[in-house]
């Protein structure tokens, strides 16, 4: 017994010692991969055209021209015309321009300057993409059309105009924009009414255009950057959020806190200026308060700590050589939760989402639901895209090593899905593909063209009938959990569009429609 007892420790122990053995082979492995793994090679100019994503960019672009207010130039829209063209006469102004913001006619301006803000940035890192498919023109038409409306909204240093009509009204009627005679009042922040979060994101929508519009119109790109630097100064001024001073935005869109706008416009600002004293806010006096290192969270026209984190991760890719050692620890600690954000969204990474559809989709919330989705496979893109150029070859996920294609892979598995790879075979891009929905929760497309129908067209908002017209490039908002989506008008839940989505989008399927480096700098 004793024998037999000492033999079976023995083989139990020698197990144990050749475990140890595979595993300690294992580990050096590993570090081996990990700290040894080449970085890929840098893309130079643009690459062969991905057609698959060239005809969606071109679908996705055409909504802004769909989305237009005032008098229109070199409209392409059939079922089109001029509209609201005597918005902000009551206040001696031209609010004429900008978008309306989804299937209503309203102008709000947090939104719309969150869509010019990610449209900028969509044609700085890819404007030569843009250009090699011939699309950059109608995207700089359409940020530009933003820009004009954004420029006259800022009469004077502290005060904004953030809306433009009245959403309840608005939603009481069923018309086409070209048919509207309702009031469409006025709606500003200023010094009383405090609005830093609106106005941050507007500072932050200017900043960016006045890079994209730097070689192209040194007037215009000044005068947005005027705007942008004295915008900044009243939203930090002056903090309150609009959501507080103006309650009635809290039904339609409601700001859950301003830090992160203040972040984001900071930012910008720096790119813009290179002035370091944006850098030190962003990093130094500001970062503890308001950048959240260390917790991933989502990108989206209300929540921009994400968008910064890869935002600044930028210049920490790329150099800073001003910046102080406190300014460097900031940065660093930006780009390590921007790492974080990206493991988050990677299926194979150990802290991966969990919050995903059976078809593979990232779902965070029901209503507009490929929000969610499409903001983070467009940070997704760009951070790979910063990986490539700055030649960095992987980054860490609790241990396990990822490299640029696989945050490539996650942004087109995602792409994919929009565009018709998923269990209902529909494309959400309104116009791409063969498949996509029918009857869209958007009001000019509902009715059709040249018909006045009132305040009161209702009987088109509940016909069973597809849109007479086809909102083309609208990304409506997306399937249930359970990947379902039921194409009903009345269902604004998933069938309703947004100037916002598009943009996200734009800037995705530019970083995915070829390849190239992005630039070191934006100027």
């Amino acid at each position: 017994m004793g024998a037999s007892k000492y033999t079976k420790g023995c083989t139990g122990w020698l197990i144990v010692a050749v475990v140890a053995v595979l595993v300690a082979a294992a580990v050096v492995l590993t570090i081996k991969q990990t700290h040894h793994r080449k970085a890929l090679p840098v893309p130079g100019p643009p690459g062969a055209i991905n057609q698959k994503y060239a005809n969606a960019l071109a679908v996705a672009m055409q909504f802004f021209q769909v989305q237009k207010s005032g008098k229109l130039v070199n409209n392409k829209i059939s079922w089109r015309g001029d509209s609201a063209v005597d918005d902000g006469k009551e206040a001696g102004l031209d609010l004429s321009k900008g978008l309306y913001d989804s299937g209503d006619h309203m102008k709000f301006g947090f939104p719309m300057a969150y869509t010019a803000t990610v449209l900028s940035w969509s044609i700085l890192e890819y404007g030569d993409q843009m250009s090699a498919v011939k699309l950059l023109e109608s995207a700089l038409d359409a940020l530009k059309w933003i820009t004009d409306y954004l420029i006259n909204a800022h009469p004077s240093d502290n005060v904004l105009y953030v809306q433009v009509g009245d959403p309840d009204l608005d939603h009481k009627c069923w018309e086409r924009p070209e048919t509207m005679i309702e009031k469409r009042p006025l709606t500003q922040v200023n010094k009383t009414i405090p609005g830093t979060d609106v106005a941050a994101e507007t500072a932050a929508a200017m900043a960016a255009a006045s890079l994209v519009f730097k070689t192209r119109n040194i007037t215009y790109s000044d005068l947005l950057l005027q705007h942008a630097e004295k915008l900044f100064t009243f939203a930090d001024s002056y903090r309150g959020s609009y959501s507080v001073s103006l309650p009635q935005v809290q039904n339609f869109y409601n700001s859950t806190g301003y830090g992160d706008e203040l972040l984001w416009a900071a930012s910008w600002l720096y790119h813009a200026t290179g002035d370091q004293t944006y850098l030190s806010y962003v990093t130094v006096q500001h970062g503890n308060a308001f950048a959240d290192w260390g917790r991933p969270t989502w990108f989206s026209w209300d929540d921009k700590r994400a968008g910064t984190q890869v935002l600044l991760s930028r210049v920490n890719f790329f150099g800073s050589t001003q910046s102080s050692n406190a300014e460097m620890k900031g940065l660093r600690l930006y780009r390590r939760t921007a790492e974080a954000v990206m493991c988050g969204l990677l299926p194979d990474s150990p802290t991966t989402t969990s919050s995903r559809t059976d078809g593979g989709l990232i779902w965070i919330d029901e209503w507009n639901a490929l929000q969610h989705p499409v903001a983070a496979s467009f940070l997704a893109v760009v951070y790979s895209d910063y990986m490539l150029t700055s030649r960095t070859p992987e980054i860490q996920c609790s241990g396990k090593s990822f490299t640029p294609t696989d945050l490539r892979n996650f942004a087109t598995s995602q792409a994919d899905y929009i565009l018709g790879n998923n269990p209902m075979k529909l494309s959400y891009l309104v116009g791409y593909g063969s498949s996509y929905p029918q009857q869209v929760h958007h009001r000019g497309a509902s009715i059709p063209a040249n018909l006045d129908t009132g305040c009161k067209g209702f009987k088109w908002l509940t016909s069973i009938a597809p849109n007479p017209n086809v909102a083309t490039g609208g990304l409506v908002g997306g399937p249930f959990k359970n990947d379902s989506f039921i194409d009903s008008r009345n269902n604004s839940m998933q069938t309703e569009p947004s100037t916002y989505n598009s943009a996200v989008l734009v800037g995705l399927l530019s970083g995915l429609v070829t390849t190239s480096s992005v630039a070191t700098s934006f100027t």
